[in-house]
């Protein structure tokens, strides 16, 4: 059951709540999306809530990639055995897979742009939307969650942190499609062979034709859940009257002089949660009417290192740490079918040093814009140029 209604059509919206998740759009760095989509068919589109093409091409490249034995000639590829990979490919299929591959990365792409411009014109209509659903089988509702939880479960299982989410549908298929996944590939033996020191074994275990799916699946995440408080926000916005920049309210003028010594003005700063919304409707309902709540958090400020549950903009400092470690962790699984310890090592070593590589990256990029920032505003105030004028040039 939705709970909202306008008045007025509204021709954009940020944020649909139903039982059975939260859609939203926010900006997306769309080469990041392309990469998902080179790295994995079909998370892309997850990437962007366009999740029945998103759902349709993860299953056609699960089923044609094990037709064509595709993971299995990039491993013999990775160690050095071209023979071994000619021969693990199916020719047959081969011309099924390049097309609905090479379209995968370019409608992600540019879906991605697309869905950025409606982004905007999204955020200067501000329209409202419903923030509370409830049904015979569920109730979602707007809330701010924490990153970091949804971080931890999903590095136990992937899908868990969907759930915490509350994405029922996308987690149910990220759920089937890892156990799946660990079934085939044997994983969970190789490991405990692991756990005992038999790395011969455990080498031997997995199948590499179904090993190779992990990383992608394993690294790939969803920056969404640091966007819950901003949308969170928007629905309490009948409180916020003002913006940030406003000046208080002054006194009534028309109180005398009498009236005025027995009034009280209270100022206090609150982290932003429920638990807030209740307290000003509980003040509302004890005839405190005069209320001047202010969001101080969604005040203009220069890009931060990393976005956290306060504050967030839809774009991630660990982008490139997250598509690095994929990419490290299958060329690491790779090599570990040749090398002593195994796959399933290599390809933790290598993710771990992906990660890093690509934080380290961010940092240095961080870093430089920044200092650039920081250069052009001082050469503004010196050549008595506007600030803003001087960097737009």
């Amino acid at each position: 059951m939705d709970n909202f209604s306008s008045p007025f059509r509204a021709r954009r919206y940020l944020a649909y709540v139903s039982m059975f998740g939260t859609t939203q759009i926010h900006k997306r760095n769309p080469y990041t999306v392309a990469f998902w989509s080179t790295a994995f068919p079909g998370f892309g589109h997850l990437l962007l809530n366009k999740y029945i093409r998103g759902y349709l091409l993860v299953l056609w490249e699960f089923y044609i990639n094990q037709k064509i034995h595709l993971n299995l000639a990039i491993v013999h590829s990775f160690n050095g055995e071209f023979q071994a990979a000619r021969d693990a490919l199916d020719p047959k299929f081969m011309s099924l897979y390049i097309p609905v591959y090479l379209f995968a990365i370019w409608d992600s792409y540019r879906t991605a742009v697309d869905m950025n411009k409606v982004y905007v014109l999204a955020r200067r209509e501000d329209a409202r939307f419903s923030e509370f659903s409830i049904g015979a089988l569920e109730v979602n509702y707007l809330d701010k969650r924490k990153p970091w939880i949804a971080v931890v479960w999903s590095i136990g299982i992937p899908s868990v942190g969907q759930l915490y989410l509350h994405r029922i549908v996308l987690a149910t298929f990220i759920l089937l499609s890892t156990i799946v996944l660990v079934r085939e590939s044997h994983i969970i033996l190789a490991i405990h062979d692991l756990i005992l020191g038999d790395f011969r074994s455990s080498k031997e275990a997995v199948d590499a034709q179904w090993l190779l799916y992990a990383p992608s699946f394993y690294f790939f995440y969803d920056l969404r859940r640091l966007c819950h408080h901003r949308r969170e926000q928007q629905a309490f916005r009948p409180f916020f009257k003002e913006p940030p920049r406003s000046k208080l309210p002054a006194a009534r003028r028309h109180i005398n002089d009498r009236e005025q010594s027995r009034l009280m003005q209270i100022f206090a700063t609150f982290d932003y949660s429920t638990l807030l919304e209740i307290a000003i409707t509980e003040l509302e309902a004890h005839g405190v009417s005069s209320i001047y709540a202010v969001p101080l958090d969604l005040r203009k400020e220069e890009p931060r290192l990393l976005d956290s549950l306060h504050r967030a903009d839809g774009l991630s400092f660990l982008d490139k740490g997250m598509v690095l470690a994929f990419m490290f962790a299958t060329v690491g699984a790779s090599k570990g079918f040749v090398w002593a310890w195994g796959p399933v090592i290599w390809g933790l070593i290598g993710a771990a040093i992906g990660f890093a590589l690509g934080v380290a990256i961010n940092g240095l990029l961080y870093l430089r814009t920044r200092r650039k920032n920081r250069t052009a505003l001082l050469k503004g105030k010196r050549g008595g140029r506007h600030p803003g004028r001087h960097l737009r040039r």
